[in-house]
């Protein structure tokens, strides 16, 4: 995981403003359980892609385990966008 995010973070030190490698980021934080920094990671995905359903699923994930509950809109959103989203994230092992 160390290494996955020194990759994101040189990336994005290549080019800051790539919402697909901030959402990159954000699963890598969010699998190693800091909750916080993944969903500010897809926070600023989200800014730039407002229709990314994986930083939408991510967050609500993020918000759900770390605020008991407040992500499930972002859980619907990202389903609304992609109907299969849940199982896709699933494969990943982020439930």
């Amino acid at each position: 995981m160390k290494q996955a995010l020194k990759d994101c973070d040189e990336s994005l030190r290549l080019k800051p403003d790539d919402a697909d490698t901030l959402d990159s980021r954000g699963f890598t934080n969010l699998k190693s359980g800091n909750f916080d920094k993944a969903a500010a990671d897809f926070d600023a995905a989200l800014k730039l892609n407002p229709k990314l359903a994986s930083s939408l699923y991510g967050r609500g994930v993020a918000k759900n385990k770390k605020r008991g509950g407040s992500g499930d809109d972002d859980l619907a959103a990202a389903k609304a966008i992609e109907p299969g989203i849940a199982a896709r994230m699933a494969s990943y092992g982020v439930k």
